[in-house]
């Protein structure tokens, strides 16, 4: 008997799965395995792209039911106004619990310095272990990336942390086949990166398709700014401008949003995410080389933070 396949053009032409329709999918995998492995998962979420777009693909994981995680910021104190307002404003609409660590508790109290550069992103290492701790999550999800840093480019995606809430990355297990192994004794946990295989232009593309809300300082608006070591770095409380340093008025956007003092703007006139999309397919230099002047100090800086606990 003779098989006959029917090329006929009258069959349903096959859906066509995009890369991003690939990436997604392997997010939210990522998240149903968490939720399946882990009794106490908590997601990092700032307000800043990159948790916007992991909280985004929970809710798509669990809907309709209610994305089944707590939310935990670190917050140094130092934070844009506008990202905090979103951050308060999203965990309202959406009827979140947020648990919210303040490194200027840890100032008030003596537990933590003030560096002598004022940069305080350094500083939100011992709150986050403490939160972790103190709440017994046991799977931390961060918005990291491998295209954003070397460091970050040798992490796996379920990444085991000590009972010190220290990474070694020589102590990194096989997921092959994308199997993940969440085993970790009393005391340690795992940091889950669900975004790890997607890059800034992804996420921009994914920002595009979904019409994912932002704040605002992600797209082109006016502000004063100062330039220090090739960065533009906004007049506020937090940055001020040194000797012989000219404040101007710039139209400019932001590409990443941590501590007000350490983190640059860029010029920029895109004012949507198809025109920053256009943007950052032209860079050349990710968005934490560009305009983090915490990863300058040393080539090895993202590296050894998170050997000491990190997100």
């Amino acid at each position: 008997m003779t098989t006959v396949f029917d090329s006929s053009p009258t069959r349903p032409p096959q859906s066509i799965v995009t890369e991003l329709d690939a990436l997604e999918s392997e997010s939210i995998f990522v998240f149903r395995e968490v939720a399946a492995e882990f009794e106490r998962p908590v997601i990092l979420f700032s307000g800043g792209k990159d948790s916007i777009v992991m909280l985004h693909l929970a809710r798509k994981a669990f809907a309709p039911a209610p994305v089944p995680f707590t939310l935990l910021h670190v917050d140094t104190g130092h934070n844009f106004t506008e990202v905090l307002d979103y951050r308060d404003a999203t965990v309202n609409a959406l009827g979140l619990r947020l648990e919210v660590a303040k490194v200027e508790d840890y100032l008030a109290d003596g537990r933590l310095r003030e560096r002598a550069d004022g940069t305080r992103n350094p500083l939100q290492t011992v709150p986050l272990l403490d939160a972790i701790n103190g709440h017994r999550f046991d799977a931390v999800f961060g918005g990291g990336r491998r295209d954003e840093e070397r460091a970050r480019a040798k992490e796996r995606i379920f990444s085991l942390r000590d009972e010190f809430g220290q990474w070694d990355p020589r102590n990194q297990r096989p997921e092959l086949w994308s199997l993940y192994n969440g085993k970790h004794k009393p005391g340690e946990h795992v940091r889950v990166f669900p975004l790890s295989n997607w890059t800034e232009l992804d996420v921009w593309n994914y920002i595009e398709r979904e019409e994912i809300a932002l704040p605002s300082i992600y797209y082109a608006h006016e502000r004063d700014v100062f330039e220090r070591d090739g960065m533009l770095l906004a007049v506020g409380p937090y940055s001020q401008p040194r000797e012989g340093e000219t404040v101007t008025s710039r139209t400019v956007r932001y590409r990443t949003v941590g501590d007000m003092s350490c983190t640059g703007a860029v010029a920029s006139t895109a004012s949507s995410a198809a025109e920053v999309v256009v943007e950052v397919a032209a860079s050349e230099l990710t968005e934490r080389g560009a305009t983090r002047a915490d990863d300058r100090v040393s080539e090895a800086a993202m590296e050894d933070r998170k050997r000491e606990g990190y997100f």
